[in-house]
C-alpha cells in the first residue's frame, strides 16, 4: 500500500535550504577555506535531518527516505571512484617525473600574458575531443594549474578559466554523457542539439576569451618574468629527468578516453604507467627519497595513498610538487556523500518538486519559461547536489509545458545545458564542484567569479530568450512537428 502524505508546503520546503545556507555562509565567515575540512559536511546532514524530519512530519515514510539517500549515494560512487584514482594518478605522476616535465616544458611554450585565455582554449578543444570535463581537468587541467601557479598568476583565475574550456567543449562533444542526457531526456538528435546549443555557446566561449586576454594583459606585469622560470626550470631539471617522452603518459591516456575506454581503468592505467616512469627514469629521485623516507616500495605506496612533497627550497615549487594521493580526496568524497544525503532526503520529502512546481506555477511567456527551466536547473544543482539531476529533473518536468507552449524542444534541451551542466560546478557541495575543486586544488568559491563562460552561458541563453532570438517554434499538438524560427 502507498503512504499516505500530504504535499508540503512551499515554505516548509525551502526551510532545509535556508538552514543549509545560513549554516554555510556561517561556515565560511568562521573556517574561511577550511570549512570544506568538515564544517560544510556537517552543515549538509544537519539540513539532510531536518529535510528528513519534516518529511516524516508530513506523513513520508522512513524507508522511503532512506532508499533515495541510498540511491543518491550509489549514484555518485563513479564520481568518489574517479577522485580516488585521480588522487593516486597525480601522485605517480609527481615522483614519475611527467608532471614536472609538463610544467618545464609548458613554461617554454606558454607566454605568461596570454596564458589565461590560451588555457581555457586549449581545455576547451581537449574537452571536446574527450567529451568530459572530468577526465580534461584531470590530465591537462593539473599540468596546465601548475604552470599558471609557477608564472604567479591567480589560482582562482587559472582555475576558472581551465574550468571555462573544459564546460565549453564537454557541452560541444558529441561524446559527452550530459550532452547525450540532455538530448535524450528532450527527445531531440544529438547533432540536431549541438548545432542549436552551439548558437548560444559558441558567442558565451568567444566573450569569455576577450575577457581572458584583457584580463592577461592587465595582470601581464605582475606574472613571473623569463629569469624566474628559468630559475623554475633549472630547479626542476635538478631535481628530475626531464623528457619529451614522458609527455607520452597523459597523451595516451587522452588516447584511451577518445578510444571511449571508460575514465576510471584509462586513470588506473595512467597510474601505472606513472610507477613505472618512476622506476625507469627517475631513479636519481628514488634514491634520494629511499635514503630518508624508505625503500622503493614504500616510496610509491606512498605516493599513490598519502602526502608526498620533492623539497626544493623555493616556496612556489614546493607547492606544486607535492601530492596528497588517495587521502587528500577523502575530505572531497566526505563532502560528496554528505550532499547525496541532503538531496536524497529533499527529493524523498517531496520539497524538490514542490520547489520547481512553484518555479513554473505561473509562467506565461516563451521567455519565462525559458527562465523557469533555468531557474529549476539551478535549484536542482543547489538542493539535489549533482548535474545529472539538474538535466533530467527539469528535462522531464518541462516536456509538456514547451509542447503546450508551441516551442520546439530544442529549446529545452539548450536550457538544460546552459544553466544545468555549467551552473553545477559553481556549487561547492554539488559533485561537480567538489570534484574540480579538489582536483585542480584551489576552493569553488576561490574559482567561481572566474568560470567566466559558466556565469555567461546561463545569462546568454536568457538574453536569446527575452530578445526572442532563434527561438524554435512548433505545433503544441505535435512532437516533432514542423518547427520555425
Amino acid at each position: 500500500m502507498k503512504s499516505q502524505h500530504s504535499e508540503p508546503s512551499l515554505l516548509i520546503s525551502i526551510v532545509p535550504l535556508l538552514v543549509l545556507f545560513t549554516l554555510l555562509a556561517y561556515n565560511v565567515a568562521v573556517y574561511g577555506d577550511d570549512s570544506l575540512s568538515g564544517a560544510n559536511q556537517t552543515a549538509l546532514i544537519i539540513s539532510a535531518a531536518l529535510a528528513a524530519a519534516l518529511g516524516l512530519a508530513g506523513g513520508r515514510k522512513w524507508v522511503d527516505i532512506q532508499d533515495h539517500i541510498i540511491d543518491n549515494i550509489k549514484a555518485a560512487t563513479p564520481a568518489i571512484l574517479i577522485l580516488l584514482m585521480v588522487g593516486a594518478l597525480t601522485g605517480s605522476w609527481l615522483i614519475g617525473g611527467i608532471v614536472p616535465s609538463m610544467i618545464y616544458y609548458g613554461l617554454q611554450i606558454f607566454s605568461p600574458t596570454f596564458f589565461i585565455a590560451s588555457a581555457c582554449l586549449v581545455m576547451a578543444i581537449a574537452a571536446v575531443v574527450i567529451g568530459s570535463s572530468w577526465s580534461t581537468s584531470a590530465t591537462l587541467g593539473v599540468a596546465l594549474m601548475s604552470i599558471g601557479y609557477a608564472m604567479g598568476i591567480n589560482p582562482g583565475i587559472v582555475a576558472g578559466a581551465l574550468i571555462s574550456g573544459a564546460y565549453f567543449g564537454d557541452k560541444m562533444s558529441p561524446l559527452s554523457d550530459t550532452t547525450n542526457l540532455a538530448s535524450g531526456v528532450s527527445n531531440v538528435d544529438l547533432f540536431t542539439h549541438i548545432r542549436y546549443l552551439s548558437l548560444t555557446a559558441v558567442p558565451s566561449i568567444l566573450i569569455t576569451l576577450v575577457l581572458y586576454t584583457v584580463i592577461g594583459l592587465l595582470l601581464g606585469s605582475d606574472t613571473a618574468d623569463s629569469s624566474t622560470t628559468a630559475a623554475y626550470q633549472a630547479i626542476i631539471q635538478e631535481k628530475f629527468t626531464v623528457s619529451i617522452l614522458l609527455l607520452l603518459v597523459p597523451a595516451a591516456v587522452i588516447f584511451l578516453i577518445i578510444k571511449k575506454v571508460a575514465a576510471l581503468p584509462a586513470l588506473f592505467v595512467g597510474a601505472v604507467a606513472g610507477i613505472v616512469c618512476a622506476l625507469l627514469a627517475q631513479q636519481d629521485l628514488m634514491a634520494q627519497l629511499s635514503a630518508s623516507t624508505g625503500n622503493t616500495y614504500q616510496i610509491v605506496m606512498q605516493a599513490v595513498y598519502g602526502d608526498m612533497a620533492i623539497a626544493t627550497g623555493d616556496t612556489i615549487l614546493d607547492e606544486l610538487l607535492s601530492t596528497g594521493g588517495m587521502e587528500g580526496m577523502l575530505f572531497t568524497i566526505w563532502l560528496i556523500i554528505s550532499a547525496m544525503v541532503f538531496g536524497g532526503a529533499m527529493e524523498a520529502s517531496g520539497f524538490l518538486a514542490r520547489i520547481t512546481h512553484a518555479l513554473i506555477s505561473r509562467v506565461k511567456s516563451d521567455a519565462g519559461l525559458v527562465t523557469a527551466t533555468g531557474a529549476t536547473c539551478m535549484v536542482t544543482n543547489v538542493s539535489a547536489s549533482d548535474q545529472y539531476l539538474s538535466i533530467v529533473v527539469p528535462g522531464r518536468m518541462f516536456t509538456r509545458a514547451y509542447q503546450k507552449q508551441g516551442l520546439a524542444p530544442q529549446n529545452l534541451s539548450r536550457t538544460l545545458e546552459d544553466t544545468g551542466t555549467v551552473t553545477s560546478v559553481l556549487v561547492p557541495w554539488n559533485t561537480c564542484g567538489a570534484y574540480h575543486a579538489s582536483v585542480l586544488g584551489v576552493a569553488t568559491l576561490a574559482y567561481a567569479p572566474w568560470a567566466l563562460f559558466c556565469l555567461i552561458s546561463p545569462l546568454m541563453t536568457l538574453f536569446f530568450a527575452w530578445g526572442r532570438i532563434r527561438i524554435l517554434k512548433q505545433d503544441p499538438d505535435a512532437i516533432g512537428g514542423t518547427q520555425t524560427a
